[in-house]
């Protein structure tokens, strides 16, 4: 009996997985707010602390590429796929890496230490969940990255853990110029 429970526990649980990554769009967050911003889009405006305490806004950002990185110490995928985005930062110099932590802020600090992160690290709570919902991610789910030209457009977006590969083939298939 409990076998039963269990195999019929995970092919529910696989269900969910497989509607969820198969949507053809994401909601917005709230009845009531506005559309969450999908490819080809504006970017959304933001304005986070940074742990070194500075004020970042999504204007400090005009005319460059940017890779905002939506994480949390204590998501085991995020923490995994900070070496390739460490290493994406490193090679591509005029594409800015952002990470913005759904987190504790006192947390963040000596687990970036730890991991050896020079990108940026912008982190709150309620104010990063909005941030994130109006960059195309309601549900919350953990890693959510996003990518923006230079115009300010969302050109990809990806639910889930990457390598630095798949950044560099994303890249590549929205017309980056290059390292």
């Amino acid at each position: 009996m409990k076998r039963l429970i269990l195999a019929a526990t995970l092919g529910l649980a696989g269900g969910i997985a497989i509607a969820w990554f198969t949507r053809p769009d994401i909601a917005p967050s709230e009845p009531g707010t506005a559309t969450a911003a999908g490819i080809g889009d504006p970017r959304p405006a933001f304005r986070h602390a940074a742990i070194d305490g500075r004020i970042v806004e999504a204007e400090d950002f005009d005319g460059q590429w940017l890779l905002l990185n939506f994480w949390a110490t204590w998501c085991a995928p995020c923490v995994r796929e900070m070496p390739a985005l460490q290493s994406v930062d490193e090679h591509f110099a005029d594409l800015a890496v952002v990470g913005i932590a759904v987190d504790d802020p006192g947390a963040v600090q000596p687990f970036v230490d730890r991991l050896g992160v020079t990108y940026p690290i912008l982190v709150g709570t309620s104010d990063v969940r909005e941030t994130r919902n109006r960059y195309g991610n309601p549900e919350g789910l953990l890693p959510y990255t996003v990518l923006v030209d230079h115009r300010g457009t969302i050109r990809w977006r990806h639910l889930g853990e990457l390598e630095r590969a798949e950044i560099e083939q994303a890249l590549e298939r929205v017309g980056y110029p290059g390292p």
